[in-house]
């Protein structure tokens, strides 16, 4: 047999072989992304992949989890200096599981997971959900099979600062199921609703937003305004609300599971600041019916000006506010604009798409 024909044996060999996936996730991945991590198990299981989800002990994945998925816990002991019993067990955890493919869904565990793989004499592949300022450095990078990013920007990103690494990145859009009904101004009745889910790490962040709220408010427009989040400035800004007598008008909650329902309360969901990683909150907010209000920058592959969403300065509190009110005068367009969102959404972002699109990955990661 001549080396061509070592190389085809291989390769033949490399794809027939069956996938067994082990999903390595962070607290982020859980809490932030979990309806993609839902829909992803869920399209393995029903794929007949064997799966095993190596999480950390703390998290809660009852809800995401499918009962034919095996669940590992990472570390199993939270001390400095259990590194090498807790990195032990994994090995021998997964080596029972017998994994043919690691996934990595989050950069904080590239490492770990690159680890794993020279362990385990495993190829691997790394999902990049945001912007070069937080994976920059990861070496990982450079030596996983595959990089799926779930957004062209992210993309652009990458092989701007890794040029060599542009035939590993694949660009898979994140699926998610859409209502048949838009929850924007569905009901005429009722007291319009406007959501918004940010960090509330900085004052400035949401306080153009809060002074729009205040002049809106002052020109008779009746609406609530629940903002989802937690952060080092919550009490700083509650503090502004009370300054600018937006308490009753204003609720400061903090995140929810399961927080979907929470977003097809809402007529309206803002953006109020460019994001750096996806959005999952976007996404979902666009696939209830809300209409959406947003601003450019970062990661916003999802936000087309008057066709997925109406678009203004964040810097520019008369921005915010001019855009808001044109949602509530005009609510056929509000509407309008949610449903071609949605639209949107079933044409590039289903499930099925996203889960055939993962193991056409892992297939030609395995060679």
């Amino acid at each position: 047999m001549n080396e061509k024909q070592r190389d085809l044996a291989f390769e033949n060999g490399a794809a027939n072989k069956p996938l067994r996936v082990a999903l390595i996730v962070s607290e982020t991945t859980v809490f932030e992304y979990s309806v993609f991590l839902e829909h992803l198990l869920i399209g393995l299981v029903d794929e007949s992949i064997p799966t095993a989800l190596v999480c950390p002990p703390d998290c809660d994945i009852d809800p995401v989890i499918p009962g034919t998925a095996e669940v590992i816990r990472y570390p199993a002991i939270k001390l400095p200096f259990m590194g090498p019993y807790n990195n032990n067990r994994l090995v021998e955890q997964l080596t029972k599981f017998e994994p043919t493919i690691l996934h990595c869904l989050c950069e904080s565990k590239a490492n770990v997971t690159r680890r794993l793989a020279r362990q385990l004499g495993l190829p691997y592949v790394l999902t990049v959900s945001s912007l070069g300022n937080r994976w920059g450095q990861l070496s990982a990078l450079r030596h996983c099979a595959r990089i799926i990013v779930p957004a062209q920007s992210i993309a652009a990103n990458i092989t701007k600062v890794y040029p060599h690494l542009a035939e590993r990145v694949e660009h898979t859009n994140i699926g998610t199921f859409v209502e048949s009904d838009c929850v924007c101004f569905s009901e005429p009745s009722r007291l319009a609703s406007m959501v918004t889910a940010h960090p509330l790490n900085n004052v400035v962040d949401l306080e153009n937003l809060f002074g729009a709220a205040r002049h809106l408010t002052i020109s008779r427009y009746e609406f609530m305004l629940v903002v989802i989040g937690t952060g080092r400035a919550e009490r700083q800004l509650r503090k502004l609300l009370a300054a600018l007598d937006l308490l009753q008008t204003v609720t400061i909650v903090p995140r929810l599971k399961p927080w979907r329902p929470v977003l097809a309360g809402g007529d309206i969901f803002i953006q109020p600041q460019p994001n750096t990683a996806f959005n999952p909150f976007l996404l979902e907010a666009m696939s209830v019916g809300s209409a959406v209000v947003a601003c450019k920058g970062g990661v916003d592959d999802l936000i087309i000006q008057d066709k997925t969403a109406a678009i203004f300065d964040p810097k520019n509190e008369l921005s915010i506010r001019s855009c808001l009110q044109r949602l509530l005068d005009r609510k056929e367009f509000a509407r309008q604009l949610a449903r071609n969102a949605q639209q949107y959404l079933r044409e590039n972002h289903s499930v099925s798409k996203m889960i055939s699109s993962i193991l056409q990955i892992y297939r030609e990661a395995l060679q």
